[in-house]
């Protein structure tokens, strides 16, 4: 069934509502009693399972295995990755790093951010960019969303921009992507580095470049979650010899590479990859590509689709964004149009239809984040009660916080089975709008 043949069928069976407001008076079987009041759910079989492997990871790991070098030191699978990630990201180096946290805390090693320094970034976004901000003990300096593309507002970060602050971290949420044309400018203007948080965003590009290669550096996540998984690692991009070098040796004890204990940087950690996660992350790239079309096609189906619910607004890209890799497919939730069925009983009403779902993130600026920042003996030490009282009330991000309230989000292997996995979608949503008055007396 293509899109216009399920729009037609939809509408036709709907009562007194369909997706184009249009009045109908057929009844469907499949609308008229949501899976939550003891209806049949639209969907009963499982999504697509992930990871994806064959005897393609399993000849990969054993050959790791087998080879008797399980240190990147000695071994050659992480170097392997890195030089074949650095060839598909476009970027002369790639350093791989144990997780996509320690990639971003080894960027900013490298940039020897430390106390009384400030880091811009996102308020939404996972914990992680906050926490390598503050492990480093700098302050993270939160700027407001665009809440209809859920990315970073370039438009605001200037005015958060003082003499202290020392980058700026935009995070491409979800497999989308940030105005990198306005960060830049106004990162040049001020001197200031960018780090891309493109943990999510695996081959989504910007004008038709990677993400992760437009500033300074760019840092990836291989999570069990991402689009690109190894369980855990992570990997920075840049095209910086100087600073690629410098990564390198903050996440191997602070040893320069090609030099031994003797040699030294100010401050290092042990954060390399395994020579397992390296062997692994090759073999799965063989299939990244025809994964990241079937994402496309499928998010781009299933938007055509709910942008015509009233109620359902899917995240919007910037026209620079030249390809969404659709780590989440986010949509805003207007309660108006389902007789004001709050947004956490809509998604109950979802997973009964056997349509998985989330809220997304929450709001970080006034949550315990910050409560126990200040509260931190460390940072009340190190930064004086005037300081932290004005960083306190700078905490202010009413496009997040609003978005926060309304967000609603698949993960990507949600977006990974046939076109017909996308109607049921569809369906199960308007099945809730259809029912929605019913269901809030439930």
């Amino acid at each position: 069934m293509n899109r216009r043949e399920f729009l037609a069928t939809s509408a036709a069976a709907s009562v007194g509502f369909s997706l184009f407001g249009a009045e109908s008076s057929t009844v469907s079987t499949s609308l008229s009693h949501p899976a939550i009041l003891g209806g049949n759910p639209v969907r009963t079989t499982a999504w697509p399972a992930w990871p994806v492997f064959d005897e393609t990871e399993e000849s990969a790991m054993l050959k790791a295995l087998r080879g008797g070098k399980w240190f990147r030191g000695s071994g050659n699978q992480v170097v392997g990755f890195e030089k074949a990630y650095a060839k598909r990201a476009g970027a002369k180096h790639c350093v791989a790093t144990s997780s996509g946290t320690t990639a971003l805390l080894t960027t900013l090693g490298a940039l020897n951010i430390g106390p009384g320094d400030e880091v811009i970034l996102p308020p939404y976004t996972f914990v992680a960019t906050y926490n390598v901000i503050t492990m480093h003990y700098a302050l993270p300096i939160f700027v407001d969303i665009d809440i209809a593309t859920s990315q970073l507002d370039a438009e605001k970060i200037e005015a958060a921009i003082t003499p202290n602050t020392k980058a700026i971290i935009p995070v491409h949420l979800g497999g989308n992507c940030c105005d990198m044309d306005k960060i830049l400018e106004v990162a040049k203007k001020h001197n200031i580095p960018v780090i891309e948080d493109a943990c999510q965003s695996h081959l989504a590009e910007w004008r038709g470049k990677m993400v992760g290669t437009w500033g300074t550096a760019g840092c990836f996540s291989f999570q069990a979650s991402k689009n690109l998984n190894a369980g855990e690692g992570g990997a920075i991009v840049t095209n910086d010899d100087d600073f690629a070098n410098l990564c390198f040796g903050f996440q191997d004890q602070g040893r320069p590479k090609g030099t031994k204990f003797e040699h030294h940087y100010t401050r290092g950690a042990n954060l390399r990859m395994t020579e397992f996660q390296g062997a692994l992350l090759q073999a799965q790239m063989t299939r990244i590509e025809e994964q990241a079309k079937r994402r496309t096609e499928n998010a781009k189906y299933l938007e055509s689709m709910l942008k015509d619910i009233p109620g359902i607004q899917p995240q919007q890209s910037y026209a620079g964004c030249t390809r969404n890799a659709y780590h989440l497919f986010a949509f805003r939730y207007n309660a108006e149009h389902f007789a004001g069925l709050s947004r956490d009983k809509f998604m109950h009403a979802l997973n009964r239809e056997g349509i998985e779902c989330a809220a997304g993130y929450v709001h970080m600026p006034k949550g315990t984040h910050i409560q126990n920042l200040l509260a931190n003996r460390h940072y009340q030490r190190l930064y004086s009660k005037d300081v932290l009282e004005r960083f306190a009330a700078h905490c202010e991000c009413p496009q997040n916080k609003a978005l926060c309230e309304v967000n609603v989000r698949f993960t990507q292997n949600q977006l990974l089975g046939p076109r017909s996995d996308m109607n049921q979608i569809a369906e199960a949503i308007r099945k809730i709008q259809v029912n929605a008055a019913e269901i809030m007396k439930a």
